[in-house]
């Protein structure tokens, strides 16, 4: 198993206006292995219950990709049904977490985001990004399938936007399109102006009743109660994909690539 599994980061800094930026990093283009996902998942938790924070950024570190996804040297080490399911549990606890966090969270996307990255940039509430943010699902790519990223996905870009990034898995898309299809808010032409414009809205909510963010939370929310159960059983649809002889040769034929 490589090293680059047991590598990333979950780093929190609350300012004293009670923005907290939560930040997440891995050397392989933000790549995430299950150990960090778990860490990012209880860290959204965590902080979601403190008093002193009233609104939550979410960003990723580095200058490239925003995420490319699961850290695909623990998926290639995948050898039986239950390590299969807890690997992509991953990206399923972190967009549950947003998504019963009771603190309006703000996406800061500045490049790149794949297969799970995707999902986490449509977990957040609000979304920010800069012209390189291009999205892609990769999955079918490799012989499964954007199961567990799909709700999330569909819930904010539909169910027709959601099936492109599905079955073109090798292409990207750019920017400017996910925010036609609202999973970007607004793109910006470079990081620090995107960072101005999130700094201006993090103050704002800052200073807004937390009780009416909590509440208009729970209403963006509605009709995902299920998730627990949904996203588990996502999970377990790839969890046995990932063991087929067709899924192992498409993943061995990506990795000779």
């Amino acid at each position: 198993m490589s090293d680059a599994i047991h590598q990333g980061h979950v780093e929190v800094s609350i300012n004293e206006k009670g923005i907290a930026t939560l930040e997440f990093g891995h050397p392989l283009s933000n790549s995430l292995p299950g150990k960090i996902l778990q860490k990012l998942a209880d860290t959204i938790t965590k902080i979601g219950q403190d008093d002193n924070v009233k609104v939550i950024v979410l960003k990723s570190s580095g200058e490239r990709a925003f995420c490319a996804g699961a850290s695909f040297d623990e998926l290639i080490s995948i050898q039986d049904f239950p390590s299969g399911k807890k690997f992509f549990s991953g990206f399923a606890n972190v967009i549950n977490a947003c998504r019963k966090c009771p603190k309006l969270i703000i996406g800061r996307v500045h490049g790149k985001a794949v297969g799970g990255g995707v999902g986490v940039a449509s977990a957040v509430d609000y979304c920010f990004a800069t012209k390189f943010a291009d999205v892609k699902l990769s999955e079918l790519a490799v012989g499964i399938g954007p199961f567990v990223v799909g709700p999330a996905v569909q819930r904010k870009v539909g169910m027709s936007a959601m099936s492109q990034l599905a079955i073109n898995a090798t292409e990207w898309m750019p920017a400017s399109w996910a925010r036609e299809k609202g999973l970007y808010t607004e793109i910006y032409d470079s990081v620090s102006e995107m960072d101005d414009a999130i700094e201006i809205l993090a103050n704002k909510l800052s200073t807004s009743n937390p009780q009416a963010m909590e509440l208009l939370k729970n209403i963006f929310w509605e009709g995902t109660e299920n998730w627990d159960s949904l996203l588990s059983e996502r999970a377990k649809m790839s969890g046995k994909l990932v063991l087929s002889e067709f899924t192992v040769n498409a993943i061995n034929a990506f990795k000779k690539k």
